[in-house]
């Protein structure tokens, strides 16, 4: 798939989804919220994992190298320290079921370098900053079984205010408020890439015809850019 393609699948994917929503939701398919989200999930997944692909083509990688990972998710085991920490009775009982004391992370799009991961891409229709706060939360607790991982969140549109919602614009100078909360989480250092022009707004969704957004060639072309540059340590 070259650019076009993907801006084609962009546009015939978006396009119909409000009338198809709607007839899924009619005939008793599926709801309609849920059959959006979905849908758009499964677009901006998929767009990813196609940029990437061109990414890595055109920074020289052989195709051959590249994989992307199934669905699994990645434990993370409980800190001894802390258990080491708690009151005895409760110490005790943690100690004593301690293969249950585990949180399980999920990446959305799992990219592979002969056969290592070397790159975790978060997919969003859109992202705010509540939202970012568990991106970055799951990125420091996957650093800590792959320390050199490269992270990145991969959007469609932004609400996170400052220049995020203007993909084009270089140098990104972000947001204040998304720097800061980014500050408290120095082990991820975390790209992020918008495609669509103008802030994410609520009541203007852009799977309706109305407030439909056009991908722009540029955006896409700068898009590519960025991976292409996390992706080039790698080959």
């Amino acid at each position: 798939m070259n650019k076009e393609d993907l801006i084609r699948l962009y546009k015939n994917t978006l396009s119909p989804m409000e009338e198809d929503a709607l007839l899924a939701d009619a005939s008793g398919e599926r709801a309609k919220g849920g059959y959006l989200r979905a849908e758009k999930g499964e677009l901006v997944e998929t767009m990813a994992k196609h940029a990437v692909e061109i990414a890595w083509t055109e920074a020289g990688g052989d195709r051959n190298r590249l994989a992307f990972g199934n669905g699994k998710t990645f434990r993370i085991d409980i800190r001894r320290e802390y258990v080491l920490g708690l009151p005895d009775d409760i110490r005790d009982y943690v100690m004593s079921n301690i293969d249950k004391h585990q949180y399980k992370a999920k990446i959305d799009c799992k990219v592979f370098i002969d056969k290592a991961l070397v790159l975790a891409i978060e997919c969003k229709a859109f992202t705010e900053n509540a939202m970012l706060k568990r991106i970055l939360f799951d990125y420091r607790m996957l650093k800590t079984i792959y320390p050199d991982l490269v992270c990145c969140l991969f959007q469609l549109e932004s609400q996170l205010g400052g220049t995020y919602s203007d993909p084009a614009k270089a140098p990104q100078y972000g947001s204040p408020s998304s720097h800061t909360l980014m500050s408290y989480f120095p082990e991820v250092s975390l790209n992020i890439i918008t495609l669509l022009e103008g802030e994410r707004k609520p009541k203007r969704p852009i799977h309706d015809p109305r407030y439909y957004k056009e991908l722009h060639p540029g955006n896409l072309d700068y898009a590519i850019e960025q991976l292409r540059d996390l992706l080039s340590l790698f080959v």
